[in-house]
């Protein structure tokens, strides 16, 4: 299962596996290895061997790190890798979030890129998740927030990006919003917005909206049910699972046991209704829910959320790391 995924990839291309573990360990870059290491928590060390045992591919090195134990790659993969400010904004039953990135976080204090940012995440309420119509969209000051955008980067100097948007809405109860590390009000480097369904009072609904909100944050669930969790996920955390078991030397039953109950783990851990509450760490979130509305005389239902946390997924561009890779493993790594 050694770099599954990169494996899988190879496959499509004629790579053979013996070429992609024989890559001489001067071709891995000390910008990879710094990248795998703040991704991983692994040491400097640990993280060249993986990247030259799987021939330079990042993912595959994080799975190889985690399949020995070495990295909790699941808990570090939303690090923030690119700097600027989430939104997030709350009308009536509607909630929007929206990313956009620059270049520094110098730029994320400038009263421009925050207006503009403020501006965009309430246009996003409008035009939804569509990213290109939310570009599109007449800014009001005039044009388009593409065009606004084009010219934020000329007058402030510095690259710029619309990355992402997302609604929630509900019928009846109540959308809460929630900024973790808050730059000012809205605007900050984790945005949460939590819809809750239900005919309870709405100040009950938006207490219990603000725990859920910090639960979220704190907690990056990754879908709200174990069935919402995306399929290929699931299945890199069972490859992972299975190496882990193989070097166990147990018998194949003992193994299917192992890897089966590992992945039943990740399920519950990663989809929220079934995480425990950071407020105790022992009662489920759908507990909790329920709790809530049987204090409250009427319905709540958590029927959807947003997390954005800033640049997760977005790779940095690194500074030279070479004389510090070089100095402690004694071989030499190109810039």
């Amino acid at each position: 299962m050694r770099g599954y995924a990169y494996l899988q990839q190879g496959a499509a291309t004629g790579w053979r596996a013996d070429q992609l573990k024989g890559q001489d360990m001067a071709d891995i870059t000390a910008a990879a290895v710094k990248d795998l290491r703040e991704r991983s928590g692994a040491g400097m060390m640990d993280c060249k061997k993986a990247l030259t045992e799987n021939g330079g591919d990042m993912e595959a090195a994080v799975d190889w790190l985690r399949a020995k134990g070495l990295a909790t790659a699941a808990k570090k993969s939303g690090r923030t890798a690119a700097e600027g400010l989430v939104g997030v904004i709350v009308e009536g039953k509607k909630g929007a979030a929206v990313e956009v990135n620059s270049e520094t976080d110098f730029v994320s204090k400038n009263d421009q890129f925050q207006d503009f940012v403020r501006t965009v995440t309430g246009l996003a309420l409008t035009t939804g998740d569509d990213i290109d119509a939310l570009k599109a969209t007449a800014y009001p000051s005039g044009g388009t927030v593409e065009e606004k955008l084009t010219a934020n980067i000329a007058t402030i100097g510095e690259n710029q990006a619309l990355r992402r948007a997302r609604t929630v809405e509900v019928t009846n109860g109540a959308v809460v919003a929630y900024v973790h590390n808050a730059a000012t009000t809205g605007l900050g480097k984790i945005g949460v917005l939590v819809a809750l369904e239900g005919d309870a009072d709405v100040p009950k609904i938006e207490a219990l909206g603000k725990q859920l909100a910090m639960h979220i944050a704190a907690a990056s669930p990754q879908a709200l049910t174990e069935e919402g969790l995306d399929a290929a996920l699931v299945e890199r955390e069972r490859a992972i699972a299975m190496e882990k078991a193989a070097e166990s030397g147990k018998p194949a039953n003992i193994i299917e046991k192992m890897v089966e109950g590992a992945v039943a783990k990740f399920r519950k851990e990663n989809s929220l209704l079934n995480q425990l509450f950071v407020m105790d760490n022992k009662t489920k979130i759908a507990d909790v829910v329920a709790a809530a509305a049987k204090e409250a005389g009427g319905s709540i239902a958590l029927i959807d959320y947003v997390r954005f946390q800033l640049g997760e997924g977005i790779e940095r561009e690194t500074s030279d790391f070479a004389a510090e890779v070089a100095a402690a493993s004694g071989v030499g790594l190109k810039a």
